[in-house]
């Protein structure tokens, strides 16, 4: 969560671009989107450029040598931010305007890449000179507050915060995902140089970006200093799909800053016939919408096969295992009332996780962790595709703090289940003679079954009931007649004050 100065600087550049009359919140977090990418490019190319002369390797940066622009020819270096943002107003707007943008627009050669398909038309929009300078030293401000702050997720807490002044927020089912619950599951899937990971609900690619920082802090050497993995890892491992064009374009040159330069981010209705992928992913890590019911006729056939119903939450679950290969994994954030719902439907997409793959673990999460886009309790369900159950028993977990308050303000507080969460599931046999009154503990496939399948934690759960003495009834008694006579007292002592006043 963004808080104290950060906040207050980025609400002061918010109300830079209102007053200069970009009032639209789309425009204004397009517009900033394109200005932090540029941003973002300078520091990223000056960061590779150190990284390659410390280790000897030959880099090409993209400010290198003179840019051919439409007729004109200019150098690389005046399109670097750091160069331009000391301009004039007037010559730094001509430069952003007339030469970074169509640079930027044009940056990824290749045109089918998901950069070119969703920058190829994007508009500089910023109307003037003077609004154009105010931004940039407003955005500087910024991110010399963000260098401040020694936290590695900073850039996207302030995504998350520009974000969620879309006034849309939630009315498409675009809930934004707390980036410490991405980095969780992230860390959970622990994934591999050789994965292939979608998200076939990406919006601003969180989960995405997450994975591939995760991949480059803890397996560095597998997946940059091996030619194969480094081409995977830049050309082929990441896949994510949405149906919204903004949150595509923010994706796509999220993942191209976070340094993969080929993500295939695409314009798809996952769950219509336009999505044909089957058995193609070993992971999925998503937090599908939750917005309620579909038209039959805009569903794929072979989902409402696995479940007849219109709820985007079960049918995104029979997609997941539609499109993990065999022996993929997923981990997905659910709706409760997946967990429990006894409609037919509820009860079917539950049978299926059960008894053709391996469901390893129901992570129950507080209604608070949404807020405050939504006040929704929700959980994560973890399972690895085999298409012939194999299912034995189920991890449950109970998170009861992620580190925040679990109010609309979302504070940092010092209780936070999530350490002990991720230590307990890389060390599942220790889990074994843990009590049903402890917070993680096993349940047999057996007993789920014949609850229905029902995944929800407190259908396990035992709650120990400490027993509570009470004093004797006459002993209360005698207790309310002494403060009864007490309080008559003061009232005659009042009394007697007023009458000698």
């Amino acid at each position: 969560m963004i808080t104290g100065e950060l906040k207050n600087k980025i609400d002061s550049l918010w109300e830079i671009f209102w007053t200069g009359g970009l009032t639209n919140p789309l425009d204004v977090i397009e517009q900033m989107t394109y200005l932090m990418f540029i941003r973002d490019l300078d520091d990223a190319d000056n960061l590779r450029m150190k990284e390659s002369a410390m280790l000897g390797l030959p880099y090409q940066s993209v400010f290198a040598d003179e840019v051919e622009i439409g007729d004109r020819t200019i150098a690389g270096s005046q399109l670097k931010w750091s160069v331009f943002h000391d301009f004039p107003a007037q010559k730094m707007y001509s430069t952003v305007q007339e030469w970074v943008f169509p640079f930027i627009k044009e940056l990824h050669g290749d045109k089918e890449s998901a950069y070119a398909k969703y920058m190829g038309d994007a508009i500089f929009k910023i109307p003037t000179p003077l609004l154009l300078d105010k931004i940039v030293t407003a955005m500087d401000d910024i991110y010399d507050q963000m260098a401040q702050i020694k936290k590695g997720d900073t850039r996207g807490d302030v995504y998350e915060y520009l974000l969620s002044k879309l006034s849309t927020a939630g009315v498409n089912g675009q809930f934004r995902t707390p980036r410490h619950i991405i980095k969780m599951m992230v860390e959970l899937m622990d994934p591999e140089p050789n994965d292939t990971i979608c998200d076939p609900a990406c919006g601003t690619s969180g989960f995405l970006v997450t994975a591939s920082e995760y991949l480059k802090e803890k397996k560095k050497e597998q997946v940059l200093f091996d030619r194969k993995n480094k081409d995977h890892y830049m050309n082929h491992m990441f896949h994510g799909y949405d149906m919204d064009r903004t949150m595509l374009r923010i994706g796509a040159m999220n993942m191209m800053t976070h340094g993969v330069e080929n993500p295939y981010i695409e314009y798809r209705d996952s769950l219509s016939d336009q999505n044909p992928d089957k058995e193609v992913y070993s992971l999925i890590l998503a937090n599908p919408p939750f917005k309620g019911s579909l038209d039959y006729d805009t569903v794929s056939p072979d989902l409402l096969k696995v479940c007849k119903t219109k709820k985007t939450e079960l049918l995104f679950l029979a997609l997941f295992m539609r499109m993990l290969k065999t022996g993929g994994r997923c981990a997905c954030i659910v709706p409760d009332g997946v967990l429990f719902g006894s409609s037919k439907a509820h009860k079917a997409i539950r049978k299926a996780i059960v008894e053709e793959n391996i469901l390893k673990a129901v992570i129950s999460m507080p209604s608070g962790v949404f807020k405050p886009y939504a006040g929704v309790s929700t959980a994560i369900l973890i399972f690895t595709k085999t298409g012939h159950g194999g299912t034995d028993k189920v991890w449950f977990y109970d998170m009861n703090a992620d580190g925040f308050s679990l109010d609309d303000k979302r504070t940092p507080v010092n209780e936070n289940d999530i350490p002990d969460i991720i230590e307990r599931y890389h060390h599942l046999d220790q889990e074994k003679d843990r009590k049903r009154t402890e917070q993680s503990f096993f349940v047999e496939k057996s007993e789920i079954v014949d609850n229905e399948y029902d995944l929800s934690i407190n259908k396990y759960k035992e709650i120990e009931y400490v027993p509570v003495e009470y004093p004797p009834t006459e002993e209360i008694m005698a207790d309310l007649k002494k403060i009864e006579a007490e309080i008559a007292e003061e009232m005659r002592k009042l009394e007697e004050m007023l009458k000698e006043e």
